[in-house]
């Protein structure tokens, strides 16, 4: 005997209707990059609201800055983004060299522009490869790893560090680059772009890495400007600022290279911004050594900033009282403010410094470009599945470091 079915109505339905899921992601889960924690509201697999929370790491970066002189800092700057410190070192810098108007001879400008780069390729090499796992591919975190490693080896040379490397100083930098290192750097650069290129065809036509970041995590020109997004991803949404060309620094303007801009703005151009980029510092770094200037690698004249040699030390009365004066008081700065930028790995850090005179600032804050380039995600993460926020968190390529400063 057949038995009648009807179809309940709509409010009988309405009545066993699920609610929305809350799900946290974070703070310590691999794929949130660090101690990130988005808290989801789903619909299925589906994000209908991210909150990021942010703070897990808190330092206090910008106080520990009022309460030191002027160097003591520059290792702090090592720990906001920590996959380039060369670069944070150099952007402080010259932020103080700024407030002092101080300029420092062109063969520190070149040591710090072929360093900064360096550093760019290190962070982009782990961005990639993070990016790689993320998305599936192991062998790409491999590849990358065993680049950086020969990287390591030579910011070792130079600083004695590997990791932080606290290298730049008001005035001037740590040391002279050492006998035949600038050789070994462009040997590593010639080696470098076969295996780059190796590189990225493990990944930019692969179909699973494609079908994980093609369209996903799209952000659209007028987006990215509006919520202060810098570095690949401004310019992965179709905007060509680079500070590097359009207010150049430490010598930029005297090297050729070009800003890779994308077309989509979704993950897979944020990934292709940084492979080219990555060609384009080995250009610029050939350029810089090809060109390597003689002369003094701090400012001679800086009597109040810089300290002086070690044998002026050991044999002048005066030189020893100046060097006895910069490590008690910092170097002198005359009363004003200053902000400058410069583009890091992640986009623009920049440091704001109130000095009302003497070796310690006032105050100092420092614009984060991950902080900055995160507040999009409530955003961006809507209409999204789970699997594609992995995906574009590792296309944003952020570090908790400089967020929670």
């Amino acid at each position: 005997m057949a038995t009648e079915f009807s179809f309940p109505d709509t409010a009988a339905v309405a009545e066993f209707e699920t609610e929305k899921m809350s799900l946290s992601m974070g703070p310590s889960h691999p794929s949130t990059h660090g101690v990130l924690r988005l808290q989801f509201e789903l619909d299925g697999e589906i994000v209908t609201k991210c909150d990021p929370v942010i703070g897990y790491l808190h330092r206090g970066d910008e106080k520990i800055a009022e309460n030191m002189t002027y160097n003591q800092f520059v290792p702090y700057t090592d720990r906001l983004d920590y996959l380039a410190p060369l670069a944070n070192n150099m952007a402080y810098a010259i932020a103080v060299e700024k407030l002092a108007k101080l300029e420092v001879p062109a063969r520190c400008q070149a040591i710090r522009v072929l360093t900064a780069e360096m550093a760019r390729i290190s962070a982009h090499l782990l961005g990639l490869g993070a990016f790689g796992i993320d998305t599936g591919a192991w062998t790409v975190f491999m590849y990358s790893f065993t680049e950086r490693e020969k990287l390591y080896k030579l910011f070792e040379e130079l600083t004695g560090a590997r990791f932080t490397t606290s290298y730049s100083r008001i005035g001037g930098l740590q040391r002279d680059v050492p006998e035949g290192w600038t050789g070994r750097v462009n040997a590593f650069c010639d080696q470098f772009l076969p295996i780059l290129e190796e590189i990225l065809g493990l990944l930019t036509r692969n179909k699973i890495f494609m079908d994980r970041t093609v369209g996903v995590g799209t952000i659209s020109k007028a987006d990215a400007i509006a919520y202060g997004l810098t570095g690949p991803n401004l310019r992965g949404s179709g905007v060509g600022l680079d500070l590097r060309k359009d207010k150049p620094y430490s010598g930029y303007e005297q090297y050729e290279f070009d800003i890779p801009v994308g077309t989509k703005g979704d993950s897979y151009d944020r990934y292709l911004v940084r492979g080219e980029e990555m060609r384009q510092s080995v250009r610029i770094i050939k350029q810089v050594i090809a060109k390597f200037p003689d002369g003094p690698w701090y400012a001679t004249d800086a009597r109040k900033i810089f300290a002086p040699s070690k044998d002026k030390i050991l044999t002048s009365m005066e030189e020893l009282i100046q060097n006895f004066m910069l490590v008690t008081e910092g170097p002198q700065m005359p009363p004003g403010e200053v902000y400058f930028e410069a583009e890091n790995p992640k986009g623009a850090l920049g440091f704001y410094v109130v000095s009302k005179g003497g070796g310690v600032p006032w105050r100092l804050k420092i614009r984060a470009p991950s902080f900055c380039n995160l507040s999009i995600l409530p955003k961006l993460c809507v209409g999204s599945m789970v699997s594609d926020v992995v995906a574009i968190l590792g296309s944003l390529d952020f570090v908790m470091g400089e967020c929670d400063r």
